[in-house]
């Protein structure tokens, strides 16, 4: 930025002036950058009355009038100049980012971008295929409505959708903080000051979860409304770029925007995660303090209220799990062929013939324990192999 255009830009949103108002200090800014000063007041006395404003320069104070912003004077000769400057700009031809003072004439068609002559003979768009920038111009002229349509769908980023779920969970956790807090409040509605302490604690305890839910919810969906106005941002860019009647203006923002949308599509988006808000502070006082005497309330220990985020149980997909499984039912089986066996010796000697089927019996049962043991010691190794 040159000094000429520096004394052209506001010292708040350090852009070109808008509207430019004039303060008693002399000191002049944007209309709505003043307006966003005053409306990031908290004062509400403030607000009932004449509304005072602090320059953001000097810190001079100044008294408005009902009308506000409006009423102050608008900074006619600098509004002047700044018109005659964008003319000026508007007519002007860009030049090269990499190659001094040297227009940009030319269409890369690899690149899609607009390129110097330099940039196609020693640069690094050597080779490239070119087209003149009227031909790039028309062929293009389709591609701003593309970008517009595909940036306008919620689902082209899904941020939104994010966003929204955020907001909702922020809510119900608040809300279930709000309802705690008057489910305790009704609690120790009857109860004298020996309660106070407990009652204070436990307001204290949910304060914090409160605090922990804006602090961690907030955060996120900061960070998921940075995307979003992002997307917005180019909404807004491919919106104004499309009634651009310049053709190096028109495939210059084209450019801007086809590179934004690539980095934008590749932001990660938060996961979200169940979560609830443990224990809950109703049923801590009806089931563990209702039936405590008021002796005894004294020495209760406050319930730890914390967020919990839910996981899912893994533990039956656990090979030793299903090792340990295999191990069990093996073992049931021979404890039902056990007392299979022990009915037929209870009938064999009954018929006399009990040696030779104690015999046969033990021989099967030999082979049958042989095999279990074989079992179980294949699956021995299979535990070594994955947890040694």
């Amino acid at each position: 930025m040159n000094n000429f255009e520096e004394e052209l830009t506001c010292s708040v949103c350090y852009n070109i002036f808008e509207d430019p108002r004039i303060l008693p200090c002399s000191h002049t800014f944007c209309r709505s950058c003043l307006e966003s000063v005053i409306n990031s007041l908290d004062s509400f006395l403030w607000r009932l009355s004449l509304v005072r404003l602090k320059c953001p320069s000097c810190r001079n104070v100044t008294e408005l009038s009902p009308a506000g912003v409006n009423a102050l004077p608008i900074n006619f000769a600098l509004k002047s100049i700044i018109e005659k400057y964008k003319t000026e700009e508007q007519h002007s031809m860009a030049t090269c980012p990499d190659h001094h003072r040297q227009p940009l004439n030319v269409f890369c068609l690899k690149d899609r971008k607009l390129v110097c002559g330099q940039c196609l003979t020693v640069g690094q768009h050597q080779g490239h295929p070119i087209d003149d920038p009227e031909s790039a111009y028309i062929k293009e002229r389709e591609t701003a409505s593309k970008f517009l349509a595909a940036l306008s769908d919620k689902s082209f980023t899904g941020v939104t959708a994010v966003i929204q779920t955020l907001e909702e969970q922020m809510t119900h956790c608040k809300s279930v903080v709000q309802e705690d807090k008057r489910e305790v409040l009704s609690f120790f509605e009857g109860i004298s000051d020996i309660l106070e302490q407990k009652k204070q604690g436990l307001l204290a305890a949910l304060n914090n979860v409160n605090k922990e839910v804006s602090e961690i919810y907030a955060r996120q969906i900061e960070q998921m409304k940075q995307i979003e106005d992002e997307q917005l941002d180019l909404i807004s860019l491919c919106s104004s770029t499309s009634e651009e009647s310049s053709p190096l203006t028109f495939l210059e923002n084209i450019h801007k925007i086809r590179q934004r949308m690539k980095a934008l599509k590749k932001q990660p988006l938060i996961p979200v995660q169940s979560v609830d808000i443990y224990p809950r502070v109703g049923k801590v006082l009806t089931s563990e303090w209702m039936d405590t005497s008021l002796g005894e309330i004294n020495l209760k220990p406050l319930p730890k209220i914390n967020l919990r985020f839910e996981n899912k149980d893994s533990s039956k997909s656990n090979p030793g799990y299903q090792i340990y499984k295999c191990i069990l039912l093996t073992i049931l089986w021979v404890f039902v062929i056990l007392c299979i066996w022990n009915m037929d010796l209870f009938f064999s000697f009954e018929n006399g013939n009990w040696k030779q089927h104690i015999s046969e019996n033990m021989q099967t049962l030999a082979n049958n324990m042989c095999s279990n043991l074989d079992n179980v010691k294949a699956g021995s190794r299979v535990i070594r192999e994955l947890f040694c």
